[in-house]
C-alpha cells in the first residue's frame, strides 16, 4: 500500500499531457497485465515507471522501451508474473532483473536495489523496499523519475524540472557517481546532447576528466552498446557543435576521425543517413587512409559479417580511380556477391563524403534500389545435361568463369559465349 506521506511529500502532480501520455502508455502496451499482478500480490506490493520513457514522455519523445521498478524481490515477481499466467525469462535475477513477455512485447521488471560494493564495472547490490534508496543508486535526476499506471510521480530529485530546463545533474556526488560504473562518463555525454540547453557544468567536466582512466575498466561489449546510442545522424551533429564532448568521445574513441564529416550535412545527405545502419555510420568515421577500421575490428570483436560490410565499402574507398570503380559493371559484382545492401551502402558512402553533388552517383543508386535480384541462368546440370560434360573440378571451374562473364555482361549471355568459355 502506497503510504500517505508517500502520496503527499513525493508525489507531484504532473501536466495533463504528461498524466495522458502515461495512461496511454499503459492501455496501448499490455502493461497493465504486469502492474495487476505486482500490485495485486500483496498489501504492499507495487511497481512503476521508471527511467527512459518517463524521460522521454516528459520530453515529448517517442517510447521505444518500457521499464518499470517494483518493492518485490526477484523471486516474488517470478510467483506474481506466474499467478497470472504472463511469461517471463530470469535475463538478468542476479541483479534483480525479470523480463515479462506480453504479446512478444518485452518489459524488464527490476527490484529495487541498494549498492554494496562496487568498482567502476560491475556492482553488488542488495535489493530493497525503498524507493528513495532506489533512486539514490541511479547515476542522473532525469533517470530517477518513477510513475504509477496514472501518471502520479515520485520524482526526489526534481529530475522533471532537470528535463524541462535542460539540465544534466548527476544523483548526489558526480565523482561518486562516476566512480561507481565509469560508462557514466559516456552516458553523460550521450545525455547532454541530448537534453541539455545549458553549458557544461566545470566542476562536473573536470571530475569525467580526472576519472577517464577508469574507461580502460569498461567491458568491449558495454561500451560499444554504448556508442550505438551515441552514433546516430542528430547526436553526432550535436557532437561537432560542443568542443568538450567532442574532446571527451575522440579520447575514449580516437578511431573516430572522420566526425567532421556529420557537421555540415545537408537535408539530402541527413535524410539519407536517417536511413542507414549503425555500421554504415560507423564505416564514415573509421575508414581513412590510417588503420582506423582495422583497429576498431580488434578493439571491439566486430563479427565477420560486420567487418564484412564496412571492408566492402573500405575497398572502395582506397583501391583506384573513383570514376572507373563507380560504374555498373563493377558494381553488378557487388550487387551479385554481396546483395543489394552492399551496393547502396557503397553509393551512399560515396555521396554522403562527396563534397559536391555527384549525378553519376546519385543515377546509379536509382538504377540499383529498381534492378531486382538477378538469378544465374546456367546451372552445373545445365552443363552436363547440354554440353556433356562430367562431374568435377573442370566443370565447377567453367561454371564460375560464366558466372563471371554474366555478371560482367550486366547478367546477360549468349549461348555462343558459353560454348567459347566450354571449348577454350
Amino acid at each position: 500500500m502506497i503510504s500517505i506521506l508517500n502520496k503527499i511529500f513525493l508525489r507531484s502532480s504532473n501536466l495533463d499531457y504528461i498524466t495522458k501520455s502515461i495512461k496511454d502508455l499503459t492501455k496501448d502496451t499490455r502493461v497493465y497485465k504486469i502492474f495487476d499482478a505486482i500490485n495485486s500480490f500483496s498489501e504492499k506490493s507495487e511497481i512503476r515507471y521508471v527511467g527512459g520513457c518517463l524521460r522521454k514522455i516528459i520530453n515529448k519523445e517517442e517510447v521505444d522501451d518500457i521499464d518499470l521498478a517494483t518493492n518485490l524481490n526477484p523471486t516474488q515477481v517470478c510467483e506474481a508474473l506466474k499467478k497470472k499466467n504472463i511469461s517471463y525469462h530470469e535475463t538478468g535475477i542476479k541483479h534483480g532483473t525479470i523480463t515479462a513477455i506480453i504479446e512478444k512485447k518485452k518489459f524488464e521488471i527490476t527490484s529495487l536495489r541498494k549498492d554494496v560494493s562496487t568498482d567502476g564495472r560491475h556492482a553488488i547490490v542488495k535489493f530493497s523496499e525503498n524507493w528513495k534508496e532506489d533512486a539514490l543508486r541511479r547515476d542522473f535526476t532525469i533517470n530517477s523519475i518513477y510513475s504509477d499506471s496514472y501518471g502520479n510521480l515520485f520524482d526526489p530529485f526534481n529530475g522533471k524540472k532537470d528535463i524541462e530546463d535542460g539540465i544534466i545533474n548527476f544523483v548526489g556526488n558526480p565523482e561518486k557517481r562516476i566512480k561507481e560504473d565509469y560508462l557514466r562518463i559516456l552516458r553523460y555525454i550521450r545525455f547532454f546532447l541530448n537534453y541539455s540547453k545549458s553549458p557544461h557544468n566545470f566542476e562536473t567536466i573536470k571530475k569525467i576528466k580526472m576519472n577517464l582512466d577508469g574507461i580502460s575498466k569498461l567491458s568491449k561489449e558495454r561500451l560499444l552498446m554504448e556508442l550505438k546510442k551515441i552514433i546516430n545522424v542528430e547526436i553526432l551533429e550535436k557532437l561537432n557543435n560542443d568542443k568538450i564532448s567532442l574532446e571527451l568521445i575522440l579520447i575514449i574513441f580516437p578511431e573516430l576521425k572522420n566526425v567532421k564529416i556529420f557537421s555540415k550535412l545537408d537535408k539530402n545527405k541527413k535524410n539519407l543517413l536517417k536511413k542507414k545502419s549503425f555500421i554504415f555510420l560507423i564505416s564514415l568515421l573509421i575508414i581513412n587512409e590510417s588503420d582506423d577500421a582495422e583497429y576498431f575490428f580488434y578493439k571491439f570483436n566486430l563479427s565477420n559479417k560486420d567487418k564484412e560490410k564496412i571492408n566492402i565499402i573500405k575497398h572502395f574507398y582506397k583501391n583506384g580511380d573513383k570514376n572507373s570503380l563507380f560504374s555498373e559493371k563493377n558494381l553488378n559484382k557487388v550487387f551479385y556477391f554481396q546483395g543489394k545492401e552492399a551496393v547502396n551502402d557503397v553509393l551512399d558512402f560515396e555521396i554522403v563524403r562527396s563534397k559536391k553533388l555527384n549525378k553519376n552517383l546519385i543515377e546509379l543508386s536509382k538504377l540499383f534500389k529498381k534492378k531486382k535480384d538477378p538469378v544465374m541462368p546456367i546451372s552445373a546440370e545445365t552443363l552436363k545435361k547440354k554440353y556433356k560434360m562430367s562431374e568435377g573440378k573442370m566443370l565447377g571451374d567453367k561454371l564460375k568463369m560464366i558466372e563471371m562473364k554474366w555478371v560482367e555482361n550486366n547478367f546477360q549471355i549468349s549461348d555462343q559465349q558459353v560454348e567459347n568459355i566450354i571449348n577454350n
